[in-house]
């Protein structure tokens, strides 16, 4: 079968009543305006997900299942429908329908008029605001402030990605949160977002909670070292082996103290002596450390063409 030129991929997770309406749903909002694909990705369901979805594939050849050995998560079980995707280009969604497919056509256009990335945002979102609604009013200033990228909401699934972004996305942990950071990052791609309807949850119970936070946090760093060090990792090592010749200078100055103020026997102690010994030998490994990351970059790191002239290229 000819490859298509839409993949939608959509991580499930104890969803055996949403895979029904969520297929007819697709289905009823791509029609045969597209060739398509519809990658439906079991994220270790315990519950009857995969037997629905087995049955929707006999019906309908254009839906796949991708299905993982036990329950990975969001980003795991997203990169999983990104490696068996084959279409140029790729719309990610919920599997709980509250992103709506309906939109699917109109985040394609906006991909049209040049961008590399479209990402959803959902305008009247349909969640309790207390548990959810502000936390991620929280978490979104929170990542615009430290990414630099202004996505008003990182937490909608309804994206669009040209085939390019795709190739150069690895994810895991909960990046899935941070994917237009990533993309701008670490692939240069043009971002834009546009409004997307947002139902409430028809059925089951949302898999999220405040538990995530510290993860959340955690993976919020790693973005800000991508984004600040990628390109330049000597500045990162150099800075932190600063710190630590500092700390041996601060020892060096402790074993002056000690040899002219303390008793004999403890003036001729090792101790302060082999701390700065540490200290500088710690600074020394690192600036080795950052030059070799530094030439890895260079001789590497440019082989990787930036998003826009692959675009150019496929066009």
């Amino acid at each position: 079968m000819a490859a298509p030129a839409l993949s939608v991929v959509v991580p499930m997770y104890n969803e055996e009543d949403s895979a029904g309406p969520l297929v007819e749903a697709v289905r009823s909002a791509l029609g045969d305006a597209y060739a398509w694909e519809l990658i439906l990705v079991d994220d270790g369901s315990r519950d009857r997900t995969v037997e629905r979805i087995a049955v929707l594939m006999a019906a309908d050849p254009r839906v796949r299942l991708v299905r993982l050995a036990r329950n990975y998560g969001q980003t795991p079980a997203m990169q999983a429908g990104f490696d068996a995707a084959r279409g140029d280009v790729v719309v990610t969604m919920d599997g709980d329908l509250q992103n709506d497919p309906r939109d699917i056509p109109a985040v394609l256009a906006r991909l049209d008029e040049g961008y590399d990335l479209v990402a959803g945002y959902r305008e009247r979102r349909q969640d309790v605001f207390l548990k959810r609604r502000l936390p991620s009013l929280i978490a979104n200033w929170l990542i615009r402030q430290a990414t630099g990228v202004p996505i008003r909401d990182n937490g909608c699934s309804l994206k669009a990605f040209r085939r390019p972004v795709v190739d150069q996305l690895h994810l895991y942990s909960d990046m899935h949160r941070f994917i237009p950071a990533v993309a701008a990052a670490t692939a240069g791609a043009r971002i834009t977002e546009m409004p997307v309807r947002h139902h409430a949850r028809r059925f089951g119970q949302s898999k999220y909670g405040l538990s995530r936070i510290a993860k959340v946090l955690a993976d919020l760093l790693v973005i800000i070292m991508i984004r600040s060090f990628r390109d330049r990792p000597l500045h990162l090592f150099a800075g932190v082996a600063l710190v630590a010749f500092l700390f041996g200078i601060l020892a060096v100055a402790a074993s002056a103290i000690a040899m002219a103020y303390f008793t004999p026997v403890k003036a001729t102690a090792l101790v302060f002596p082999s701390v700065a010994l540490v200290w500088f030998a710690t600074a020394g490994y690192l600036l080795m450390l950052g030059l070799v990351a530094e030439a890895a970059v260079r001789r590497y790191g440019r082989r990787v063409a930036p998003v826009a002239a692959l675009v150019q290229e496929v066009r």
